[in-house]
């Protein structure tokens, strides 16, 4: 969920396309940097609430499960690439997420990749505006209500925001927001050790297999930055560790997530709530953690929003009429483009106002569009491409992942049904 989120990644070194043998100039512990920066985010502080649905062991158990799966998908797309590279004669080229797509089905392949990742971009901005209005309202609740602060503080922003076309110019707020992350599950960890006492009391390990989907689909959810894989591996100096450097990075944010969630289920039990930072006291350091991440999350809106509003402006700019207009109406470029970005902020907005339950919504996001995007893709592009050449078992695997990924997609839509 964060393709745009890895464009403004501080670490991020660029790539100089040197192909094969080659990359960009980021060394290991600046590419690990940037795997970190990348994969985790908000969707993070929604983990509690998934161990309290599924129970701890359950919900440990469905975040390694994610990670490590996750894990495995992402180095298909790096065996795709190479693999593709291997066969070019000419200069190697360092093949985007879209463009395994393409390679693999032509114009509808890239097509369908590019739209599964700006629908998981829309789903990640949505939660990000669920999430600054639910903490807003519980610093000033008697203010308005968490809708109304995403309609009158928020939406005026962003479209002030949007005239920002630079994403280099808002990479500070994406390390602040970075950093705002880090204290916010600082110090919620440190309010959870104080409150537990008697750990295990009345807490359920278990819940049942019914919501061991739930907690996985908010685990897929919190491994965000799948799509920038490849372009965070172009940019290694010696791609050839980068398997090693993802490897410690996910196994790493495995165990932080677990930590965390375990931890946030054991002090609050069956009072967690879907966002575990409106479980903090009404304090200073509470209030300012909030304010603070609503803050960052408001200026680094405007990245998650790249990709949408950059394959609205090509749909504009191809377009027969808009070129007529723009060419003789001074100024209807201009108009034109900023209104597109305008409105899709605007509707973004709307939706997220309509959404009941931030760990719901991210449940769903990651159980339909990211498991489609983490699993299923990646499996039959790697069929496709390197299936050929491989081993029967490993086949195998790819076929349970491709299936698992389907059913898992197809879950989170039925479950979604009204009637459920």
């Amino acid at each position: 969920m964060a393709e745009a989120k890895g464009a403004a990644a501080p670490l991020l070194a660029r790539e100089d396309g040197r192909g094969r043998g080659g990359g960009g100039g980021a060394t290991w512990a600046q590419t690990l940097g940037n795997v970190v920066v990348s994969i985790v985010g908000t969707g993070v502080l929604g983990l509690p609430y998934a161990f309290r649905a599924a129970g701890w062991v359950a919900g440990s158990l469905g975040v390694a499960a994610a990670g490590f799966a996750m894990l495995y998908c992402m180095l298909l797309l790096v065996d795709c690439r190479d693999k593709l590279q291997e066969e070019e004669t000419d200069e190697p080229k360092n093949y985007t997420y879209g463009d395994l797509g393409e390679k693999c089905f032509g114009t509808i392949g890239r097509c369908l990749t590019e739209i599964l990742i700006l629908v998981s971009q829309a789903g990640g901005s949505v939660a990000y505006l669920v999430f600054i209005g639910e903490n807003l309202h519980s610093v000033f609740s008697q203010l308005m209500s968490p809708a109304g602060f995403i309609f009158a503080v928020f939406l005026p922003v962003q479209i002030a925001l949007s005239f920002i076309l630079s994403l280099s110019s808002l990479s500070p707020f994406s390390i602040f927001a970075d950093v705002c992350n880090v204290l916010a599950v600082a110090i919620v960890i440190r309010k959870d050790l104080q409150l537990i006492d008697h750990p295990f009391a009345n807490r359920s390990a278990f819940n049942g297999v019914l919501a061991i989907p739930y907690a996985f689909g908010v685990a897929v959810f919190c491994f965000e930055g799948f799509s920038m894989i490849l372009a965070l591996e172009s940019s290694m100096a010696e791609r050839r560790k980068f398997r090693w450097v993802l490897s410690q990075a996910v196994v790493g944010i495995i165990v932080l997530y677990v930590c965390f969630g375990v931890c946030g289920y054991l002090a609050y039990g069956e009072a967690t709530r879907d966002i575990i930072t409106l479980n903090l006291p009404n304090s200073w350091s509470s209030a300012a953690v909030k304010v603070g991440l609503c803050i960052a999350l408001a200026f680094t809106f405007p990245v998650m929003m790249h990709p949408i509003h950059e394959i609205v402006e090509a749909r504009f700019r191809s377009s027969g009429c808009f070129q007529k207009l723009s060419h003789g109406v001074p100024g209807a470029e201009w108009l034109g483009l900023h209104s597109s970005r305008i409105i899709m902020v605007t509707i973004l907005t709307v939706m997220a106002s309509f959404i009941p339950a931030f760990g719901s919504f991210v449940s769903f996001v990651g159980c339909t569009v990211c498991a489609l995007l983490s699993f299923v893709l990646p499996t039959f592009f790697h069929l496709n491409i390197v299936g050929s050449s491989m081993s029967i078992w490993r086949r195998v695997l790819d076929y349970g992942f491709l299936l698992f990924g389907l059913g898992f997609a197809g879950y989170g839509i039925f479950t979604a049904l009204p009637s459920h």
